[in-house]
């Protein structure tokens, strides 16, 4: 087989869990192939690089291999390279160490426990103690 449909072979690859969610994935411009958005019909053929964004990092594998059917996951090196530069791979650690990650988009305001968390991780120096006062002061003024 020369060439295969991409949200095919997304799918085989196992890049996304269903064939359906790959074809959705196209339709909204979120794989490109040598630069340019495709359809989930367009054609693919060896050597040419896929990029698939999943926010926040943009996946980019060389395809070594055009299949449609799904394989066993130990066979994925021989299909594809993943050529992802370090700097994807960077945003993506900086997004999990944030603390954003673990909360899902449209879950509602965050509890009092998560916003004390995420102002600890933006500002860890404003943690106020007791004994801190923002006056000095003599017994003598008692």
């Amino acid at each position: 087989m020369s060439e295969a449909r991409i949200d095919k072979w997304l799918w085989a690859a196992r890049i996304f869990k269903t064939r359906s969610i790959a074809a959705d994935a196209c339709k909204n411009g979120r794989v490109m192939v040598g630069g340019t958005t495709v359809k989930p019909s367009r054609m693919v053929k060896v050597g040419e690089t896929v990029s698939v964004r999943k926010p926040p990092v943009t996946y980019s594998f060389k395809i070594l291999k055009t299949i449609e059917q799904r394989v066993g996951a130990k066979l994925l090196p021989e299909i594809y390279e993943n050529v992802t530069t370090a700097d994807q791979y960077e945003l993506l650690e900086m997004s999990r160490i944030s603390g954003f990650v673990d909360r899902a988009r449209g879950m509602g305001r965050p509890t009092k426990k998560d916003r004390r968390a995420m102002d600890a991780f933006v500002e860890p120096s404003l943690g106020y103690s007791e004994f801190d006062f923002d006056e000095d002061w003599d017994d003598e003024d008692l």
